[in-house]
């Protein structure tokens, strides 16, 4: 497995996923909390949305009559499933780092202040409302299936009683060339009972087309396409990825983990645009340091980085991305939020910790 990347899930999602209003949660500065609020920043993960076909092909019983009967000149032969990475898109999701709570202090002076905070703790905004955040649903995995004839049902006590296989054919094929010439008689008028009106006509044409399938199926086989979400979550080091494999793909299994060797790797490069240069502090440096983490708002700078994603040597994805583990640290002072006429109001960018936007 991998070092440098932490896989967090797997996730089947229904292709219709919904989003749903998530309400930040007011948290007043009041005596009672020593005028403190407790937040947490966040770390990057990175939600890869996978999009997936899978279409599964059934032979007929009938498949070896298909020619002979019905002129179908390709029916399917064997029973297979056949899945395909259609597309893949990746959404920037700020977890809370335990590692990085901190205490808001205001003074007692201050113009009622207060925070909107996320329900995990995230930090929204300071002295501000906050808009709705908007946050993907994660409902069950779910297919939808349509109205579909049991052929066999369909089959008379003649076809059933015949002697061979052969012979079984020839009389369903017999049967459908019957309902084909049923349509034609009611779509040219000249069938013996014409449907009443419009709604019947419907009704009737449908069931026609539906035995029809369900009988031509009994010879070339049928295919079922069903779309399906998947997500892979990865949680990025402190260092640059180059070309390590989150996943895997198969196209008789689908997604597959990392390290299943049944499906073909999908690599991941993730590349910091701005790294920083390393630099020793002086004892003195240090202290100044930690004094001024230790008062007021500390924030998070994230920094771009170039994210790619291939499969058998083509692209999936070639975007940006920030990421809050290539970036540092800042704070704001204390002093901007002792004013109380015209309190400093501050929003934040929840998934990343940094600022959107300081207002007065």
């Amino acid at each position: 497995m991998n070092t440098k990347i932490k896989i967090i899930a797997f996730v089947l999602l229904s292709i219709g996923a919904s989003l749903q209003a998530q309400l930040p949660i007011r948290q007043n500065a009041l005596k009672s909390n020593n005028y403190g609020v407790v937040y947490n920043l966040p770390i990057t993960q990175l939600d890869f949305e996978l999009k997936i076909t899978k279409t599964t092909y059934k032979r007929g019983e009938y498949y070896q009559y298909a020619k002979q009967f019905l002129s179908i000149d390709k029916p399917i032969i064997e029973d297979r499933v056949v899945y395909n990475l259609e597309s893949v898109s990746v959404q920037n999701t700020g977890i809370p780092n335990k590692n990085n709570s901190y205490l808001i202090e205001f003074k007692s002076k201050s113009a009622e202040p207060f925070v909107y905070l996320t329900k995990e703790g995230l930090l929204c905004s300071i002295n501000q409302e906050p808009p709705l955040l908007d946050k993907a649903s994660t409902p069950n995995a779910q297919s939808e299936t349509a109205s579909k004839v049991n052929a066999q049902s369909l089959l008379t006590e003649e076809i059933l009683m015949a002697g061979s296989s052969a012979k079984q054919a020839e009389l369903i094929a017999k049967q459908i060339f019957a309902l084909r010439l049923s349509r034609s008689d009611i779509l040219t008028g000249e069938a013996e009972n014409m449907p009443p009106d419009g709604t019947a006509y419907k009704l009737v044409m449908d069931q026609i087309n539906m035995q029809e399938k369900a009988l031509v199926e009994m010879f070339s086989g049928s295919v079922e396409t069903e779309d399906i979400t998947s997500v892979v979550s990865i949680i990025p080091s402190l260092e640059n990825i180059e070309k390590e494999v989150p996943f895997r793909f198969s196209e008789k299994l689908g997604k597959v983990d990392a390290d299943d060797l049944a499906g073909e790797p999908v690599y991941l490069s993730l590349i910091n645009k701005s790294p920083q240069p390393e630099t020793e502090l002086s004892d003195k440096d240090l202290r100044r340091l930690q004094k001024k983490f230790s008062e007021g708002v500390v924030y998070n700078i994230p920094s771009k980085a170039t994210l790619t994603l291939t499969y058998r040597n083509k692209p999936l994805l070639n975007t940006e991305v920030d990421v809050v583990q290539y970036g540092s640290q800042d704070v704001l002072t204390k002093q901007m939020f002792d004013i109380r006429k015209q309190p400093v109001k501050v929003e934040f960018y929840p998934q990343l910790g940094a600022i959107k936007q300081i207002t007065q």
